[in-house]
């Protein structure tokens, strides 16, 4: 009755037959004489096939178990849930990104080498066990059959340092969470937990922040924080992005418009798709890790692996990108991303105005940031919770933020692709962060953010012209969106968005140490010599 509920509730169609054969914590040997504990579920009367791997350092147990495990062999799949090194009862450190392309292909070898495997293999999973997908996929030999990637990509390093600033709340709550997570009750909500993770994103040096939240050192964030000046190649090893083109193997992809992957994982779907592979992907009005996401990815996962495993074609006749267009509710079915747009400008102006270009002279507009009362975030993408769209009232109330707002839409305006910003500014510190978010104002005048992006500033980097003036190019998230007919655009500018991103403390010292800092002032240009403007992709059918 339960299996029933589940396939109801995922949407799936119903598994007849008893429930799977499962064999608990089978000992996978690595090449340095680690052995990592993997589950194996088995449909009933299986005798040999192909193999689903999941790599996972979140445990075998409990929702993974029954979403992965059991749900995928009901479907007929055999399925290997394997806990990472060093998590749940595998051996050696757990050490985030270090050595999963060793141990997926030594894991793969030792399942092709099982008598219940016919040497076929296919992956899947989301967020970190997308990860181990790509640090196995494009290494093995002969290859996978298929890779299902679900709100992942082949690098983080776009997502430990988003425009260069390193993105403080992710990474101070997911080393807490994984710091944490094989303690006693520690899958169950916590509030207290949560408000002293969320105070601790404040403390300074950011590198102590795990201390602080979870009263212990966690390996991660030490890492994370003492390689994010740029030039260090420590996370080299983690990057597979330049392998991504040449991948062969079978690719669907899931993702959501406020998911902290989406636009990495686009990146990887367009090299794919550059590359003359066939990638498929799904993209809703989600966050990382929300209940809707994950039914519609089981959803996509099951049926790509019964095409490419078992025959079965019928999941297969879609198109190879369907994306929902918010505030039309409606989803759209495309050949390739990004679909044909036409790139449109709207130029910040005098006296907070937005839309044509400014053809005179004008005084730049000033603002000053305090990374002792950093600029707070509101809502957008991120690690935990679901904030996405919120009401921004009241940080464009705030001094240190400066605010463009466009005219009343005459029309809809549909925007589907890659947005972009163009600032043209000049700070009193040669180190700074740019800041840019566009939100959609509705005729009561709540603003609600849509997408955004940061870029941080070293002297000299950008260049600036004789009179101190940097031309900044932030590139903002992709987005499908609807602006409805009433609406306005507005734009943000400002010098940071906190805790999501670490403050910049204008001194230039490692953020790894920096506790002091310096308010910093900023003038945003906005005149004919200096066009700051935002250039977004507007669809037409």
């Amino acid at each position: 009755m339960l299996n029933r509920l589940v396939d109801r509730l995922l949407g799936l169609p119903r598994a007849e037959g008893p429930a799977p054969v499962v064999t608990k914590d089978l000992r996978v040997p690595m090449p340095d004489g680690v052995h990592l504990l993997a589950d194996h579920y088995a449909p009933v009367g299986a005798h040999t096939g192909p193999v689903v791997l999941i790599r996972t350092p979140y445990g075998r147990t409990g929702l993974p178990a029954k979403l992965f495990g059991e749900t995928f062999a009901r479907h007929g799949l055999q399925t290997v849930i394997q806990s990472t090194r060093g998590s749940f009862g595998s051996g050696g450190e757990f050490r985030p990104f270090h050595l999963e392309r060793e141990d997926g292909i030594a894991t793969a070898e030792w399942l092709r080498a099982q008598p219940w495997c016919d040497g076929r293999l296919a992956t899947a999973g989301a967020s970190y066990l997308g990860y181990t997908q790509w640090a196995l996929g494009p290494y093995l030999d002969p290859p996978l059959e298929a890779m299902c990637l679900g709100v992942t990509a082949s690098q983080f390093l776009g997502n430990f340092y988003p425009g260069g600033v390193l993105a403080a709340d992710d990474m101070v709550s997911w080393s807490s969470a994984i710091g944490r997570q094989e303690q006693r009750f520690a899958g169950l909500p916590n509030p207290f937990q949560t408000r002293k993770t969320r105070a601790a994103m404040a403390h300074l040096p950011v590198s102590g922040a795990d201390v602080a939240a979870i009263g212990k050192p966690v390996k991660f964030l030490e890492d994370v924080t003492a390689h994010a000046e740029p030039g260090d190649d420590y996370w080299a090893m983690s990057d597979h992005s330049a392998q991504v083109a040449g991948l062969t193997v079978p690719v669907t992809m899931v993702s959501g418009w406020y998911d902290l992957f989406v636009r990495t994982q686009l990146q990887d779907f367009v090299t794919l798709q550059n590359a003359g592979r066939a990638p498929r992907i799904t993209i809703g009005p989600w966050s990382h890790g929300e209940p809707a996401s994950l039914r519609v990815m089981i959803q996509d996962q099951l049926g790509f692996l019964r095409a490419h495993l078992m025959g079965d074609r019928t999941q297969l006749q879609r198109s190879p990108v369907r994306i929902y267009l918010q505030q039309a509710s409606t989803w759209l079915d495309f050949e390739q991303w990004p679909p044909a747009s036409t790139p449109a400008d709207s130029h910040l102006r005098p006296v907070g105005g937005l839309g044509a270009a400014f053809d005179g002279q004008a005084r730049p507009t000033p603002f000053t940031y305090d990374p002792a009362d950093p600029t707070p975030a509101v809502g957008g993408p991120l690690l935990s919770g679901t904030n996405k769209q919120q009401d921004n009232k009241d940080v464009e109330a705030r001094d240190d933020v400066l605010v463009f707002t466009g005219e009343p839409l005459a029309a809809d305006l549909d925007v589907i692709g890659d947005a972009s910003a163009t600032v043209f500014v000049r700070t009193e510190l040669g180190h700074a962060d740019v800041y840019v978010r566009i939100c959609d104002v509705d005729p009561g005048g709540l603003s609600r953010n849509v997408t955004d992006g940061i870029l941080r500033l070293r002297p000299g980097i950008p260049a600036a012209g004789a009179d101190g003036v940097v031309e900044v190019e932030v590139p903002l998230d992709p987005t499908a969106y609807r602006f409805r007919r009433g609406h306005r655009l507005r734009v943000q500018v400002a010098g940071g968005a906190f805790p999501r991103f670490a403050r910049n403390h204008g001194t230039g010292e490692p953020v790894t140490t920096a506790v002091d800092g310096r308010p910093n002032r900023f003038e945003v240009f906005h005149d004919a010599a200096h066009p700051s403007r935002i250039t977004l992709p507007v669809f037409t059918r």
